[in-house]
């Protein structure tokens, strides 16, 4: 007589398993086809050189140094000017730390570059860059944000690190910071 077992049941879901929500469903679409159009090798190495140059901001901040060292005319509107660099860098971490907002996790989504947390809102290369290309820009005398900010900002969709909204929320961020800096700085441009 052949015995018949029952089948097993099912395990229990992981708690830490990540859930797409709905929400979620047009911003992954969104990597998926940055990715498929844009995952070229060359725009993907330009994306991680730029990621690295813009990892905790340290990029931006060594620029912001440069012009310290370089422009003493001016020297206090770029210690200012990267002082706003940095606060804008650890605002971006602060809201992070609140928000929680993990990193994308759908199979579809290539994830093409290490990251130094799991939190994804907002994207902190985002809001570092935006900060230093209008605080920057203004010191130059160039309006840098058109051409910094976008190829920033898709560099980290093209990496499968961030949600369209992480970067658009970084830029928004780094704006605002920007903003703030030369207010409180009292200062006029050049």
């Amino acid at each position: 007589m052949a015995v018949t077992s029952a089948p097993a049941p099912a395990a229990p879901a992981s708690t830490t398993e990540t859930v797409e929500l709905p929400v979620a469903a047009p911003e992954v679409r969104a990597l998926v086809t940055v990715q498929r159009v844009l995952g070229q090798p060359p725009v993907v190495a330009t994306a991680r050189g730029m990621s690295l140059f813009g990892e905790h901001a340290a990029g931006w901040l060594a620029v912001g140094l440069l012009g310290v060292f370089v422009d003493r005319r001016h020297r206090r509107d770029w210690v200012t000017a990267t002082a706003g660099v940095a606060v804008a860098h650890g605002a971006s971490i602060a809201v992070k730390r609140v928000v929680r907002r993990p990193r994308p996790a759908d199979p579809r989504v290539q994830v093409l570059v290490g990251t130094p947390s799991r939190l994804s809102f907002p994207s902190a290369h985002a809001t570092s860059t935006t900060a230093a290309a209008v605080l920057f820009g203004r010191l130059l005398g160039r309006r840098l944000a058109p051409v910094l900010v976008p190829p920033m900002a898709l560099s980290r969709l093209v990496l499968g690190v961030h949600y369209p909204s992480d970067v658009a929320a970084g830029a928004l961020l780094g704006a605002g910071v920007a903003a703030a800096t030369r207010r409180l700085s009292g200062r006029s441009p050049r």
